[in-house]
């Protein structure tokens, strides 16, 4: 028998050279799903990089955004205060005249609610 590095069969083993042949598949299996995981890992790795880039960006907007939105709102209670100190300047000057517009404003969102 010359050694080719094939199982051959023997009428006398058949048992042993079954489990040989099983062992000869798995072996083969092992070794291809090695070869498609060495062959896939770059490209895994490369997704991994580019999914990590992407969450960079998103969490960077992100942060720029919140940023934003504090100085947005600062500027709108800077806006109320003066709004709300122009209005005690005038109901200080002008008591009768806010009076009425109190009691028109009123009268006028009774007869708004009132209607639905």
């Amino acid at each position: 028998m010359e050694k080719t590095g094939k199982v051959m069969p023997n009428p006398n083993d058949g048992g042993r050279y079954m489990g040989r042949a099983v062992d000869q598949a798995g072996l083969a299996a092992h070794d291809a799903i090695n070869k498609v995981s060495d062959a896939a890992q770059p490209a895994v790795d490369s997704i991994a990089s580019g999914a990590h880039q992407v969450v960079d960006k998103i969490a960077g907007a992100a942060g720029q955004a919140a940023q934003t939105l504090g100085v947005k709102g600062e500027q709108l209670q800077n806006v109320q205060a003066r709004a709300m100190e122009q209005c005690r300047s005038y109901v200080r000057a002008n008591p009768a005249m806010s009076l009425g517009i109190a009691i028109a404003a009123g009268y006028f969102l009774s007869r708004l609610l009132r209607s639905r």
